[in-house]
């Protein structure tokens, strides 16, 4: 499938121009960045596995009627998508204590909550994607009263159905984040909330249900070991780490060196 010009760079991902008006193609890169991006690595077979990984779990919330923004997984390291207009907003959901809640509160990582936590982060590397309240985003009119109830809602219906698919593969649910777009409906003026971005083990914290072994980016971010092992695990638990045979050698760069500074948070 051609690709048109480039309309987006991030950390993760680039985004082209799809083939048919409303579309986009989005790449997976290798790349891997933690701490606000002051830890940067290039993993060799981790885009590739992300893309397969987000495109299971984004088919499988469309087949339970909660649309997202994929059409379908065109290659291994790309999908084609719907072009949406992303809300400024990361929607974090917290099952488990891990992260940036740990620092903020004391609250002793791997503590069950009791009852599933929504957080909302600006998206804004320059300024860390600070915390916000749920008032921000109506006064900075990211989205209305309407939109952010639906949202809500849909954070919470994600939440069910991922805890029980990884439940049935041993694998807790930490905590993850969403993002949400607006797509225009076709032949109207009028919009519509659906899921963005991704969801894999960069979006999410994934602990094995036994051991409590970290399946996520959290290896990258604390030196735990084989990033692509991790994945790799969550891609044989869902049943797809067939398709992935050729992910084989491992290439690690040299990660930059990290300075956190003192009382500022760069987990999430």
């Amino acid at each position: 499938m051609k690709k048109g010009k480039k309309i987006y760079e991030g950390k993760a991902k680039i985004l082209y121009e799809g083939p048919d008006h409303g579309t986009a193609i989005q790449h997976f890169k290798d790349d891997a960045t933690a701490f606000n991006n002051l830890k940067k690595s290039t993993i060799e077979g981790k885009g590739i596995l992300n893309n397969r990984i987000s495109e299971h779990i984004l088919s499988s919330l469309n087949q339970v009627g909660i649309e997202t923004h994929l059409i379908k997984r065109i290659n291994m390291r790309e999908q084609l998508i719907k072009l949406v207009e992303i809300i400024p907003i990361e929607f974090i959901v917290r099952n488990i204590a891990a992260g940036s809640l740990t620092k903020r509160l004391g609250i002793e990582e791997g503590t069950v909550l009791k009852k599933p936590l929504l957080e909302f982060c600006y998206k804004n590397d320059s300024l860390g994607d600070p915390l916000i309240a749920r008032e921000h985003i109506h006064s900075f009119d990211y989205a209305n009263v309407e939109e952010l109830d639906l949202i809500t809602t849909l954070c919470f219906r994600i939440n069910d159905f991922l805890q029980g698919m990884f439940k049935g593969m041993e694998i807790k649910l930490v905590d993850f984040k969403l993002e949400f777009g607006k797509l225009k409906e076709k032949n109207s003026s009028l919009e519509k909330i659906i899921v963005a971005d991704e969801i894999s083990p960069d979006t999410c914290r994934l602990w094995d249900t036994t051991t409590d072994r970290k399946l996520d980016k959290d290896i990258f971010r604390k030196d735990l070991g084989s990033l692509i092992q991790g994945y790799q695990e969550v891609a044989r638990r869902l049943g797809i780490l067939h398709e992935q045979s050729n992910i084989s050698t491992i290439k690690f760069t040299k990660p930059t060196a990290v300075k956190i500074k003192k009382n500022k948070w760069y987990l999430k």
